[in-house]
C-alpha cells in the first residue's frame, strides 16, 4: 500500500511539472479588447504558454448546421498585438446553428493540440461562458454533440 501511495504521489507531481508550464487555449469577452472591437472580432482567444506565445498557430473553422445539411468553412484567424491573442471575424451565413472550432499548436510542444468549441448565438458573437476547452483538437463527434447542443437551445 505504501508503495502505491508513493508511486501515486510521484506521478502526480511529475505530471504537474511537465504541464507546469501549460499550453492553453481560452475564450475572452471581445469587449475586453479594444483591438479586437476594432476589427469586428466575433471570438477573442488567447493562448498561455509560457515559452514564445506568438509561434502559437491557431486555426479556425465555422462548423455549422444549415437547413438541415452540415456546413464546415474555414475562418481567418487574425494575430493580436498582444502576444498570443487572436480575433476571429464572422465570415459564415446568418441562418443556421453555428460553433467556432479553433485549434492551437506550438512547434516546442510537438503534436500535442488544445482546441475550443464556441457556439454562436444568432447573427452575436461567441460566448466565454458557453465554449467548451479541450486538451486536444476537437473531434468531429466533439463538434457534432455542440452542434446538437445548439440545436437544442
Amino acid at each position: 500500500m505504501r508503495r502505491f501511495v508513493i508511486t501515486t504521489i510521484t506521478a502526480v507531481l511529475l505530471t504537474v511539472t511537465l504541464h507546469g508550464g501549460g499550453f492553453a487555449l481560452r475564450v475572452d469577452p471581445v469587449y475586453t479588447s479594444p483591438e479586437a472591437r476594432a476589427k469586428h472580432a466575433v471570438l477573442l482567444a488567447h493562448i498561455t504558454s509560457c515559452a514564445a506565445p506568438e509561434k502559437t498557430t491557431v486555426t479556425a473553422t465555422a462548423e455549422g448546421i444549415v437547413n438541415g445539411k452540415r456546413a464546415t468553412m474555414p475562418l481567418k484567424v487574425v494575430k493580436l498585438a498582444e502576444p498570443g491573442g487572436f480575433a476571429v471575424v464572422r465570415e459564415w451565413p446568418q441562418e443556421g446553428e453555428w460553433v467556432i472550432k479553433l485549434v492551437a499548436t506550438h512547434p516546442q510542444f510537438g503534436s500535442y493540440a488544445t482546441g475550443i468549441l464556441a457556439p454562436v448565438a444568432g447573427a452575436g458573437e461567441a460566448s466565454p461562458a458557453t465554449a467548451k476547452i479541450y486538451s486536444h483538437a476537437p473531434t468531429s463527434d466533439d463538434v457534432e454533440g455542440a452542434l446538437r447542443h445548439a440545436t437544442l437551445e
